[in-house]
């Protein structure tokens, strides 16, 4: 199916009369089309809910998304958003209000990581959905033969011994794009610093952390990785699938990712791709620490649900948005997806504990989870990171932070271009 393409959701259409509400998703399996048909069913004629899958990536997304809010399209009733783009769409009155119930709610019902990503200037701006985080993915045998005891926090300096000492390589993620935004993000957050000091501050007066403590050990992380090829030689181009490979492999140690490499791993044993007693080898703890004593902050990620302001049908959309966010339907979806939830309710769900024995530790990680900045000049400072971070081997520690201080200041300042 063609990005943009539109899916009739609901089986039981709305009354002559009642609004089809259009709802534009990232793209999935059909988990969101699914629970739109629920929805769309449970109106009882209200309204329907149809889906209009947005572009695969998340630059292509934001962009699409901006340009119609701008252009005043009253068709975006229900949005999919990115945590880290929401100030850029609340800030113009891009968002239609969040109703009080709604936002009791999501105090009520979403992992502090989730509702942080929701929130702009302290008002709740977006319904967060589902929530996502990268856990410590370790080979037992590896951390075993270290002395590790994994039922302890670890630090990224320990991780760095161990793949010297074992000739074993870290799965990180190296490339060029949002994941090393990422990566420094939550190493910089997890040595007690922002990367922005005041995000919400004009775009003149935003002041960068790069060149703190914390920003500085970040960079010796990334660096030291990078310069002795502790990442793999592939380190540059990696991505998190990589990453998953490389783990996956007889060099595989420890790693950083999102929650997929488990269903991904054991479809891989199941189809005979990988060893089928690779599983057993595979364990999870909390993101590594960038300062040992100091808790890590790991990344947080997912999808919050915005109405436009310029809805033709706002009210009737935050009823659906209600009902697409119950505990229930964000079990459904990650059970069915992959994706986890951000009401903690459903991480009780007794088929979710069973096909994802790690939910606990998912669950504690996004409560002890920072987002990357919201701020709504994001794309220029993620473009930023990615432009002095990338590849990890060029990292200076004494250099790069500072000289990324100055040109992300002169950029916001418009005094440079990226």
């Amino acid at each position: 199916m063609t990005a943009g393409a539109l899916i009739l959701a609901g089986c039981a259409p709305a009354e002559e009369g009642a609004p089809t509400l259009t709802w534009y998703t990232n793209p999935d399996d059909g988990g969101q089309a699914a629970i739109a048909k629920q929805c769309t069913d449970a109106a009882g004629g209200e309204y329907a809910v149809e889906t209009s899958m947005l572009p695969t990536d998340a630059a292509s997304q934001r962009e699409q998304l901006t340009r119609r809010l701008a252009a005043g399209d009253t068709s975006m009733d229900i949005m999919s958003l990115d945590p880290p783009f929401v100030p850029e769409l609340a800030e113009p009155g891009f968002l239609a209000p969040v109703p009080e119930d709604l936002q009791q709610q999501a105090r009520e019902h979403a992992l502090e990581g989730a509702l942080a990503g929701a929130t702009w200037k302290d008002e709740i701006v977006t319904v967060p959905f589902w929530a996502n985080t990268q856990l410590l993915w370790y080979r037992k045998s590896v951390a075993e033969a270290a002395g590790l005891d994994m039922s302890q926090p670890v630090t990224w300096d320990q991780l760095i011994e161990v793949a010297r000492e074992q000739d074993k390589e870290l799965g990180v993620q190296g490339a060029r794009g949002e994941s090393m935004t990422v990566w420094l993000n939550a190493l910089v957050e997890g040595g007690g610093e922002h990367i922005l000091a005041n995000p919400d501050a004009p775009a003149d007066e935003v002041q960068t952390n790069f060149g703190s403590e914390a920003g500085r050990k970040a960079a010796e992380i990334i660096s030291t990785i990078g310069k002795e090829g502790l990442g793999s030689a592939g380190l540059p181009t990696q991505d998190e699938n990589a990453s998953m490979l490389l783990f996956q492999g007889e060099s595989g140690s420890f790693m950083v990712n999102w929650p997929f490499v488990w269903p991904a791993t054991l479809a891989s044993v199941k189809e005979g791709s990988l060893p089928e007693d690779l599983p057993e080898d595979i364990g999870w703890a909390l993101y590594p620490q960038t300062t040992q004593g100091k808790d890590s902050a790991p990344p947080v990620g997912g999808i919050n649900l915005g109405v436009g302001a310029k809805s033709e049908h706002a009210d009737l959309a935050w009823k659906a948005v209600q009902c697409i966010t119950t505990a229930e339907h964000q079990a459904q979806y990650f059970r069915d997806n992959g994706n986890p939830p951000a009401d903690p309710v459903a991480y009780e769900d007794p088929e979710v504990i069973q096909k994802y024995p790690m939910a606990p530790a998912i669950r504690e990680s996004l409560e002890q989870g920072a987002p990357r900045p919201q701020t709504p000049y994001y794309n220029e400072v993620s473009t930023a990171i990615q432009q002095r971070y990338a590849p990890p081997s060029n990292v200076d520690p004494a250099v790069t932070p500072a000289e990324t201080d100055a040109f992300i200041q002169e950029v916001l300042r418009g005094e440079r271009l990226l």
